[in-house]
């Protein structure tokens, strides 16, 4: 969710093959590009922080570069625990992982890990939330992307054309499940999104007749 909040401390380091993760977006086909962070337990809470949005400062470090000021970046990966002395992603510790890019934009290279503030941030995102369906008739699976607002989804529904709405499931990062009902390409689908600020978007008929599997649709509208 987010609030009208302060900046909160943490740190931050990078990471150079941030294409894909633990969220399930293909950063640079689904249009994160570079702009993305891994987290920390504390902060990706099993998955529901996916799609957040997040500003982020370096802090009182020598290798903070000077005038660099902010940087804005979605979450898109999981950093895990370890051991050892560089278990910075270890619970209760706030930590991001940003892509490389990301990382020299505010700090130098050589500094590894830097302080850092930062600060939930709505999403700026350009065209309507975006579906990719996966899966098969009785089991779909449906990757959300492109969310804009607070970004990071809390509740999903579908409904084909034929039935009403059914609750969805968080599979794993932003990938929703349903079962049940066959959910065959002869009828449409529609979703209604519900994000962590409260607010709901229904998209109907975001998915015509006749889809295929792998495909991925556009809605009209974005929070």
């Amino acid at each position: 969710m987010v609030d009208a909040q302060g900046w909160i401390d943490a740190h931050a380091t990078f990471y150079v093959d941030s294409q894909k993760g633990a969220c399930g977006y293909d950063t640079i086909i689904e249009g994160y590009g570079d702009k993305t962070t891994a987290l920390s337990t504390a902060l990706f809470n099993k998955g529901a922080t996916c799609g957040a949005c997040f500003e982020i400062q370096c802090a009182n470090s020598k290798w903070c570069k000077p005038g660099a000021g902010t940087i804005k970046v979605t979450a898109t990966d999981f950093c895990p625990p370890s051991t050892g002395p560089a278990a910075w992603c270890n619970p209760p510790l706030q930590h991001f992982d940003l892509s490389q890019p990301m990382f020299v934009t505010i700090a130098e290279y050589k500094a590894g890990i830097v302080p850092v503030q930062y600060r939930r941030v709505p999403c700026a995102k350009q065209g309507g939330v975006k579906f990719l369906v996966n899966g098969n008739p009785n089991f779909l699976l449906v990757l959300i992307f492109n969310v804009g607002g607070s970004g990071d989804i809390t509740d999903m529904k579908i409904k084909g054309s034929t039935n009403n709405w059914v609750p969805m499931l968080r599979n794993w990062g932003m990938n929703w499940q349903v079962g049940g009902t066959p959910w065959t390409s002869d009828q449409s689908l529609s979703f209604q999104v519900t994000i962590s600020d409260g607010k709901t978007l229904e998209l109907d008929g975001v998915v015509p007749p006749n889809w295929q599997f792998g495909q991925t649709f556009e809605g009209k509208s974005n929070f």
